[in-house]
């Protein structure tokens, strides 16, 4: 991501209606949003769809920001409320579908969990499917995006002693299923 005082400059010219600066910041979120994002709904057409989506509010409410330094945690706040909204929406769905017996026995749960063992950092990727979203998106942003717990705390609008909870409570899930699968 760029400097943060060049983050600055473009969202006040952003937010007067500079355009190229507009384009900039976009650009400079993109990617990092997209792997939290990725990271938290652990679907890469959905993540791709829900990036979409999170740009056109970044683009609709830049004008509302008050203070362009938060602009980095601001935009995560936007994207981890969207992500958690399309995964509660998924679980929906899908225990609508599970009421319904499945067609296809590739198409059920077993056909996963028979899967042939992988590298350990697979086994570790498909285990974030097992941690519950709040504290995937914990997980996420600290461990991928590489944020300090204060941050990760002001993002997802959180005191740090909860977001110290759903870490380690990330991680014993995580634990668990490994030790499990071993």
């Amino acid at each position: 991501m760029a400097e943060s005082s060049q983050i600055v400059l473009w969202v006040l010219r952003a937010q007067v209606g500079d355009r190229d600066a507009l384009d900039q910041l976009l650009r400079a979120v993109q990617m990092p949003i997209y792997r939290c994002v990725d990271g938290i709904v652990r679907d890469k057409h959905m993540a791709e769809d829900l990036l979409q989506d999170v740009l056109v509010t970044i683009c609709r409410k830049l004008r509302t920001l008050r203070d362009p330094a938060l602009f980095r945690p601001w935009c995560y706040r936007i994207a981890t409320r969207a992500a958690f909204r399309r995964v509660k929406r998924r679980r929906r769905e899908a225990d609508m579908l599970a009421e319904q017996p499945p067609t296809d026995p590739a198409l059920s749960p077993t056909a996963h969990d028979t899967a042939s063992r992988r590298e350990q950092l697979d086994q570790v990727i498909l285990t974030l499917d097992h941690v519950p979203p709040a504290s995937r998106a914990v997980l996420v942003l600290h461990y991928l995006e590489s944020m300090p717990l204060k941050e990760v705390a002001a993002v997802l609008g959180l005191a740090v002693g909860t977001v110290k909870s759903r870490l380690s409570y990330g991680l014993s899930v995580m634990r668990r299923r490994l030790a499990e699968n071993e």
